[in-house]
């Protein structure tokens, strides 16, 4: 598991702005609806973030996630990915979200993901891009292979060896046919994503010639970019720098 209900996201590295954010409930084009929630920035014009939580789906992280967002000039919205099988409830630590992580196909999520992407260039005209964490990174990678026209995308220690229902193998594997620039973010000491299979992520974006920057930090574990981790505050400052670094190269 990614993280817990006290998880808190790192505050960037430069003054907050003014931020809005809401709970809204999006439709996808076969009819599914799912929870969402939307930062806004007031920049109209500015670059927009979709938030692809971790496994346990949307919750408080991920909401504080799309204000920090905002507040730096950049609308955001995390999506939840059960509704189909859990409907719109609250996704706290009593959850049972296993059962569900099962059940999930990857053309499903990506009619969800499609659903976000209308709803978020509804409100904000500028490039899109793309983060997630754990399994949400996942599924960026996996994401970063289709024709949704992201601007970038920003892995947070994401799996390697997971196959979702109606995808053409692991991200790993498919790393060679990814399309956009990629900032990816990993911890050298994360029991369960291996520093050898990261290096093999570079090895496979050198292949396909997108430009990407694959930060490493060492003696990181999983989820070190969380504000109660004051002994890695450190690497989350960087890893925001990076973050708005690269959202403002491609943007």
């Amino acid at each position: 598991m990614c993280y817990d209900s006290q998880a808190r996201p790192p505050v960037p590295p430069i003054a907050g702005g003014a931020a809005t954010g809401e709970e809204i409930v999006l439709t996808a084009a076969d009819g599914n609806r799912f929870a969402g929630y939307i930062a806004r920035s007031g920049n109209a014009a500015g670059a927009s973030v979709l938030i692809y939580p971790d496994v346990r789906g949307l919750h408080q992280f991920y909401k504080e996630l799309a204000l920090r967002f905002a507040e730096i000039g950049h609308t955001a919205l995390a999506i939840d990915y059960f509704g189909r099988t859990a409907g719109l409830g609250v996704r706290d630590d009593a959850f049972e979200f296993r059962p569900h992580v099962e059940k999930m196909t990857l053309p499903t999520f990506y009619a969800d993901v499609r659903a976000g992407l209308d709803y978020l260039r509804l409100q904000a005209s500028g490039k899109v891009f793309v983060t997630g964490f754990c399994m949400g990174g996942t599924l960026t990678l996996l994401s970063g292979t289709e024709d949704f026209g992201f601007a970038g995308i920003i892995p947070f220690y994401s799996g390697f060896g997971r196959v979702f229902p109606g995808a053409r193998g692991t991200a790993l594997a498919v790393a060679n046919t990814v399309r956009y620039p990629v900032l990816g973010l990993y911890g050298g000491a994360d029991a369960g994503v291996l520093v050898a299979d990261v290096e093999k992520l570079d090895v496979a974006l050198d292949i396909t010639g997108v430009k990407h920057d694959i930060v490493i930090y060492p003696g990181a574990p999983h989820s070190f970019f969380d504000r109660r981790y004051a002994e890695f505050a450190d690497a989350s400052a960087d890893a925001w720098t990076r973050i708005i670094a690269f959202i403002a190269a491609n943007k």
